[in-house]
């Protein structure tokens, strides 16, 4: 889920952009030090929206740059659990898929690619054995969180399902289901 979240930090502009203005300086440092920002409270940092109130600086002795304590808001995508979440199949490994969710990267282990028994092939291509269903690199694919971890800020994990009843390539639900003996069209 994205949310805009406020924000109140110290920021700190060296001196070499004193040249610049305030709002300028503040916010060219607010964008090096919180985009692409991971945490488990504010999920994955997306983008600086605004830049709010920014009161009067203190120059630190020893330092020379100026702090300015800012009010800004920042666009995060923090993953949730049991969200549905489309992406594109970006790598295919023996042990899985993963996807691109829009920045952010999920992992869909082979046994929850698909309801079926699922080979893997050196063309990088998970195959399943009854279905007769392919997934390869750059498909289109909706798939539902089922585990999120931080404990590594650096690779923070995000675990998809694909077996569920309107999860998977976007082509297999695209096709119309066989209707069975004796149903109704």
């Amino acid at each position: 889920m994205f949310y805009r979240v406020k924000v109140k930090d110290h920021i700190r502009v060296p001196p070499s952009m004193f040249n610049l203005t305030k709002k300028e300086a503040v916010l060219e440092n607010i964008k090096t030090t919180y985009e692409n920002f991971i945490s488990k409270e504010i999920g994955f940092v997306v983008n600086v929206i605004d830049v709010g109130e920014i009161k009067e600086g203190v120059i630190v002795p020893g330092d020379g740059a100026g702090f300015y304590e800012t009010e800004f808001e920042l666009l995060a995508y923090k993953p949730e659990m049991n969200e549905i979440v489309y992406g594109k199949v970006r790598d295919i490994t023996d042990f899985g898929a993963f996807m691109d969710i829009g920045g952010v990267e999920g992992m869909v282990h082979i046994s929850q690619s698909m309801d079926d028994f699922v080979s893997f092939s050196k063309e990088k291509v998970l195959q399943g054995k009854k279905s007769g269903k392919s997934l390869k690199v750059g498909d289109r694919c909706r798939a539902r969180i089922i585990a999120v971890s931080y404990k590594d800020l650096n690779n923070p994990k995000i675990g998809l399902t694909m077996r569920q009843e309107g999860l998977g390539k976007v082509d297999w639900l695209q096709e119309a289901p066989t209707p069975a003996p004796g149903d109704k069209e």
